[in-house]
């Protein structure tokens, strides 16, 4: 599996919380901590921003993918707005999570809880080549729902 070097700061105030990390070997992304200052309750149907009190440094040719833990998803309800959301090579600010509570019950935010993965990736740029006509496939124009 390749590794790569990645920069990362904590923003003042959050030296308390960990850095963001993998919890089984195999695992894909890391975990994300919450660093409210205080408690902060997410109503049902409601949304906030969640800081996690880190600014990175990804090389150039990745970007960083900002996911739903599925635990918190399946048992609270709790997702992403924008998922995923999307942290790229130049990007200098706080990461935040925009946290929306799909649940039945108030979510209480604990300063280190676990609420979101980051998963970095290889990124390609695309050189768009028109065409008159694409090469053929079974499936065609058939989309949603058509498989």
């Amino acid at each position: 599996m390749e590794t790569i070097n990645v920069q990362i700061r904590k923003i003042a105030g959050n030296e308390d919380l960990p850095l963001p990390e993998y919890m089984t070997r195999l695992a894909a992304g890391m975990d994300l901590f919450a660093a409210v200052a205080a408690e902060e309750t997410i109503l049902p149907g409601a949304r906030k921003k969640i800081p996690t009190g880190i600014v990175i440094s990804l090389p150039e040719g990745y970007e960083a993918q900002i996911r739903p833990r599925s635990g918190l998803a399946l048992h609270q309800g709790l997702t992403l707005l924008n998922s995923p959301g999307t942290i790229d090579a130049d990007y200098r600010g706080e990461i935040a999570l925009i946290v929306i509570n799909h649940g039945d019950a108030p979510f209480v935010v604990k300063r280190g809880a676990r609420l979101a993965q980051m998963v970095v990736q290889k990124i390609c740029r695309v050189q768009w080549v028109e065409a008159p006509q694409l090469d053929e496939t079974p499936r065609g124009e058939g989309g949603f729902g058509h498989t």
